[in-house]
């Protein structure tokens, strides 16, 4: 999983605005788990989860020309997986054939 790059900085000079992306995250951690400890976090049952990971697919989907830019990209991956394996596997090939030569 890659990690998003940070939007652009503010020119706010106080809070989080201020503070280091590390020092950020340990603060929305600590906030995070004491909100789990007080009961007050909510946990997606796996229904609630599916119900959203829909409603967000049908959203993107609305969007002809994005979801054609990421298929092109996903085939252009393809491509170049098989054109990597294959030259791969040749030279596995090659090495195979050194080897019994020796």
């Amino acid at each position: 999983m890659t990690t998003p790059t940070p939007p652009a900085r503010s020119k706010s000079n106080r809070g989080f605005a201020v503070m280091d992306l590390a020092k950020q995250r340990e603060i929305a951690s600590k906030g995070g788990k004491a909100a789990h400890a007080q009961g007050r976090a909510h946990e997606f049952t796996a229904e609630e989860a599916r119900a959203a990971g829909r409603k967000g697919g049908e959203s993107v989907s609305r969007d002809r020309e994005h979801m054609a830019a990421i298929g092109r990209e996903g085939g252009r991956a393809r491509g170049r997986n098989r054109t990597l394996q294959a030259a791969s596997d040749a030279n596995d090939a090659n090495d195979e054939t050194r080897t019994a030569a020796e």
